[in-house]
C-alpha cells in the first residue's frame, strides 16, 4: 500500500500513533463489560452507543477499502467493528428482554439496513470516479453526529456542577485521538478524514477546560460548603453515597423544595426504597462509555 511508501513518513506515523490511541479508547468499556459478566446484568446501560460506534467503523472501513493509500483506515476500524460486536453481543446475552429486543431492532435497522442501502446507493447509483467522495461525505455527516454526542454531558456537567460522567482521561485521549487523525488526513490530503477531527479536538478541548474547571468547585463545595447544608440533607447526601459507591447514577443526592422539608427519616425510607427497586438505574454511561470509541477513530 501507498501508506506505507517511505515518502510519507509523517503520514504514516500520525497513522500509527491514531492506530494506537484509538486502540486504547476502544478499549475503555472492558471494564464496564467486565461489570456486566460478572454480575450477569447490564445495570441500566444503553447499547446505542455501541450500535453507533459499529455503525461509524464499519462506514469508513468501507471507506477505506474504496481507497488506494488508507491501509492504517482499514486496520483500526477492522480492530473497531470487531470489538463492537463483541460488546453488543455481550449486551445482548445479559440484557434484560426488552433491552435484548431493542438493540436487535436497532442493529437490524442500522448496522444491517442503513448500511446496506448507503452501500447499494454507492456501488450502483454513484459513479465510481465520484464514489469515494460520496462516501467520505457521508462518513463525515456520521462522525459530526459522533463527535456531537458529548455536548449532552457538556450541558449536564455546566448545570449539576459535577465532572462524575466526564472522566478527564477519556476527554484527553479522545482529543489527542482527534489531532492525530486530524494530522493524518491533512497529510494524506483527504479532507474527509481531516474535518470531523477538527471538531472533535475542540470538543475535547472544552470537555478537558470544563473539568478543570468543575473540579475545584466540587472540591471547595465538599471542604467549605458542607457545614452549611441542612442535618436532614446531610443525611441523604450520605446514604445516596454509601447506596450508590458501586455505581454510576446521576447527582440527585441533594433534593429541593418539599423534599428539603420532609422529615430525614422519610429521606431515610425514600432512599432505600429508590435502592432496592431502582438499583439497575444509570443515566449515563462513562467508560467509553456513551461517549466513547465511535469518537476515537475515524
Amino acid at each position: 500500500m501507498a501508506i506505507f511508501n517511505i515518502q510519507h513518513p509523517w503520514t504514516f506515523t500520525f497513522g500509527i500513533l491514531g492506530n494506537i490511541i484509538s486502540v486504547l479508547v476502544y478499549l475503555a468499556p472492558v471494564a464496564t463489560f467486565y461489570r456486566v459478566s460478572r454480575k450477569k446484568s447490564t445495570e441500566g446501560f444503553h447499547s446505542l452507543p455501541y450500535l453507533v460506534a459499529l455503525f461509524s467503523s464499519m462506514l469508513w472501513l468501507y471507506y477505506a477499502l474504496l481507497k488506494s493509500d488508507a491501509m492504517l483506515l482499514i486496520t483500526i476500524n477492522s480492530f473497531g467493528c470487531v470489538i463492537e460486536m463483541i460488546y453488543i453481543t455481550m449486551f445482548i446475552f445479559y440484557a434484560p428482554t426488552y433491552a435484548r429486543k431493542l438493540t436487535i431492532k436497532l442493529f437490524a435497522l442500522m448496522n444491517i439496513g442503513m448500511f446496506s442501502l448507503i452501500f447499494l446507493v454507492t456501488q450502483f447509483a454513484v459513479r465510481h470516479p465520484s464514489r469515494v467522495q460520496a462516501l467520505g461525505w457521508i462518513c463525515v455527516a456520521i462522525s459530526v453526529s459522533v463527535f456531537a454526542a458529548p455536548l449532552s454531558i457538556v450541558a449536564q456537567v455546566i448545570r449539576t456542577g459535577s465532572v462524575e460522567f466526564m472522566p478527564f482521561t477519556l476527554s484527553f485521549f479522545l482529543t489527542l485521538s482527534a489531532i492525530m487523525w486530524f494530522a493524518y488526513g491533512l497529510l494524506l490530503k483527504d479532507i474527509c478524514i481531516a474535518v470531523p477531527n477538527v471538531l472533535g479536538f475542540v470538543l475535547g478541548l472544552l470537555q478537558m477546560v470544563l473539568y478543570a474547571i468543575y473540579r475545584d468547585k466540587i472540591t471547595v463545595m465538599d471542604d467549605d460548603e458542607e457545614k452549611k447544608l441542612p442535618e436532614q440533607v446531610k443525611n441523604v447526601v450520605v446514604l445516596r453515597t454509601l447506596a450508590t459507591s458501586d455505581q454510576v447514577h446521576s447527582i440527585d443526592a441533594i433534593k429541593t423544595g418539599d423534599d428539603v422539608n420532609k422529615d430525614p427519616k422519610e429521606h431515610i425510607d425514600d432512599l432505600h426504597h429508590d435502592h432496592d427497586q431502582e438499583q439497575d438505574q444509570k443515566t449515563m454511561e462513562v467508560a467509553l462509555g456513551d461517549l466513547h470509541p465511535n469518537e476515537a477513530a475515524v
